[in-house]
């Protein structure tokens, strides 16, 4: 019954109008006049201001119209969900992550997610910085496994996984492998190696050579196999998204951290979902993909 009330309350609020309430609700005037003053006694304030035929909310009859949007918009997010739980054979979960991301969190969170919710479809995606920014923006997919390039907006969760040194791979068969760090202006000389998607590559250039410091030539791959052979090749140094020192990376390459004026670079990573996509599958992935980053600075 308060639900209805709460639902005839905010009609009356937006239609500005307790005649054209009524018809929006298929109710009589004087019925939904009856529900608006049981919602009075209910919560014990009042709503309105009546004067004539006119109304204008009270101060408190402004917040309570401004909560209950919001509580009415969460509400039906959760009954959404709620059926998606019970059928579960309909549920999907699409989630895109960075194609030149070198660290094995994702793919355990996305084993520990299969194994607990057999029945849900997952659909992954890769792809650079932007073109995950414009899949999420789009639609086109739940969440994704990105890394903080621009400040955070209010339209998206963004919910921070770990700041993480920066690395650098580079071939054992370069000198410079013998360091136990290297600083950025070290490499102005020395070739790049980005993973990037065709048509992203002068975006990544752009941010690489701007915001990140490289300043020698680049050179490009579509995944991050093909970087690594190059690496290997000891054609120029890569700078790898990863958490840590960690995880199989060929014997003929070398990792070390990448400083900057003497301190240590690092990179913030996150899960970014639309503010009104959150449900109980993208919260359960991202609460999954926290713990793996989380066990892997251990």
């Amino acid at each position: 019954m308060l639900l209805r009330q709460i639902k005839y309350f905010q009609t009356v609020v937006e239609k500005g109008s307790f005649t054209e309430a009524a018809e929006a609700c298929y109710i009589s005037q004087s019925a939904i006049s009856q529900q608006i003053q049981s919602l009075e006694k209910e919560i014990g304030v009042k709503l309105f201001e009546r004067k004539n035929r006119k109304f204008t909310l009270t101060p408190a009859g402004e917040h309570f119209y401004n909560k209950t949007v919001v509580f009415s918009s969460e509400l039906e997010r959760i009954c959404r969900e709620t059926v998606r739980i019970a059928h579960k054979d309909s549920a999907v979960l699409n989630i895109g992550y960075l194609k030149c991301y070198g660290g094995d969190e994702f793919h355990s969170a996305l084993a520990d997610f299969i194994a607990k919710y057999p029945d849900v479809s997952v659909n992954v995606i890769e792809g650079n910085h932007e073109e995950l920014y414009d899949e999420l923006r789009f639609g086109k997919v739940d969440l994704v496994l990105n890394d903080q390039r621009r400040a955070f907006s209010d339209e998206y969760v963004n919910f921070e996984l770990i700041r993480s040194n920066c690395y650098i791979e580079l071939s054992t068969h370069n000198p410079l492998s013998k360091l136990d760090k290297i600083d950025i202006s070290d490499l102005k000389n020395t070739p790049c190696i980005l993973v990037a998607s065709k048509g992203q590559e002068k975006t990544e250039q752009i941010y690489y050579r701007d915001i990140v410091g490289f300043k020698g030539e680049f050179l490009f791959a579509d995944n991050l196999q093909r970087a690594r052979m190059m690496v290997v090749s000891n054609q120029g140094v890569m700078p790898i998204e990863g958490v840590g020192n960690s995880g199989y990376f060929g014997s003929g390459i070398h990792r070390i951290p990448l400083y900057r004026g003497g301190k240590p670079m690092t990179r913030n990573y996150c899960a970014f979902w639309k503010e009104d996509n959150s449900g109980f599958y993208v919260e359960e992935f991202a609460d999954m993909l926290k713990a793996r980053f989380e066990s892997s600075k251990t």
